[in-house]
């Protein structure tokens, strides 16, 4: 059950807000010390000069008092130890993944710098698994933290070397004193980050967007925020993309034909990408009923992208050889050459497929 806050909360939180977007129009001092910062420090004092009686840090839980120590988990080490938290490790991996790969994104953007992000993800995997053996848990790069990292000014990695290193020092040696911050200055942070990190623009241009990408960015918002789990909402966005993508890219296939009187011969010309979402479009483009003597297929503009697509080729192939009719497709690129190769239940020259 949520539990009800008190006008008090309300006004700390818009005194917050106040002092972080107000604190930097001050002269000279304004760009040189963090508004979030001055919030946090100005809202603590405020609280406990006052006596307030609001929630903090410590009101969440305890906070450690030592260093990590090296120990490994006392778990049975068998196969329902691995059921059990395999769910859990892979929602987390993805999630992880992709909020690391979300905020490289957009430090890129606002830092007009690139960044290796297989490397960001191979350290974060290796960083992960050294973590577990000091009772840590895993973690990723936060976009909320990020973003106050860039706009407050750190550009280099020693700007998240200090980070780690201060956090980790007033957690372990002054917890007594972060234990006073009240969760309404933390609250006031993370509406400041909320607001940075919207892209604002897609609200502008949601008449302007192709319905598919407004289906696919809602769907994945409401399930994140009814479900509280990001990994759903992910998992339900990227399927609604590859399914847009598919039906999308399956539209974009066009075949003509022209017919040489002289040799009773049709040649068909094939455009786009073949694949699991366009085959009927590719096989109903060909009239396997005219009365003809040959057939010569040019694929030198197409992709055949899966197996879906060699069946569909070789279906259309024995069709017209059914007929009577003498059939050759010419122009296949190696990709598709190999992929014919590979799957394609005949020989390539028993159905007509040239080199």
């Amino acid at each position: 059950m949520t539990e009800r806050v008190g006008m008090t909360v309300y006004i700390m939180t818009a005194a917050g807000l106040a002092i972080i977007y107000l604190f930097p129009l001050i002269p000279k001092i304004g760009r040189v010390i963090p508004s979030p910062l001055i919030c946090i420090v100005g809202l603590t004092a405020v609280a406990m000069y006052m006596n307030l009686d609001i929630r903090n840090v410590g009101s969440m839980g305890d906070l450690p008092d030592s260093l990590p120590m090296f120990l490994l988990p006392d778990i049975p080490l068998n196969l329902n130890t691995l059921l059990i938290i395999a769910p859990y490790s892979i929602a987390l991996a993805i999630v992880g993944l992709l909020e690391s790969m979300m905020t490289a994104t957009i430090v890129d953007d606002l830092t007009d710098t690139p960044s290796d992000k297989n490397r960001e993800c191979r350290g974060q995997g290796i960083a992960n698994v050294v973590s577990g053996f000091f009772g840590g848990m895993a973690g990723c790069a936060m976009i909320g933290q990020s973003m106050i990292n860039v706009k407050s000014g750190g550009r280099t990695r020693l700007s998240t070397l200090m980070a780690g290193i201060v956090l980790l020092i007033m957690v372990v040696f002054l917890s007594e004193w972060v234990s006073q911050i009240p969760m309404a200055a933390l609250v006031a942070v993370m509406i400041m980050v909320s607001i940075g990190t919207f892209n604002w623009q897609s609200i502008r241009e949601f008449k302007t967007h192709p319905m598919s990408f407004n289906i696919v960015m809602l769907a994945t918002v409401l399930t994140t925020v009814f479900t509280h789990n990001l990994a759903y909402g992910v998992g339900v966005g990227v399927l609604l993309s590859a399914l847009a993508f598919a039906n999308k890219i399956g539209q974009f296939l066009t075949v003509f034909s022209e017919y040489d009187e002289s040799t009773n011969t049709r040649y068909y010309y094939v455009q786009g990408q073949v694949f699991f979402a366009s085959t009927t479009q590719f096989l109903n483009s060909f009239d396997t009923k005219e009365a003809l003597d040959s057939i010569q297929i040019d694929v030198s503009q197409a992709h055949f992208w899966d197996v879906s697509a060699v069946d569909t080729l070789d279906k259309l192939v024995m069709r017209l050889q059914r007929e009577g009719i003498d059939v050759k497709v010419v122009g296949l690129n190696n990709a598709s050459r190999t992929l014919i190769d590979r799957f394609s239940i005949h020989d390539r020259r028993d159905i007509g497929l040239l080199d």
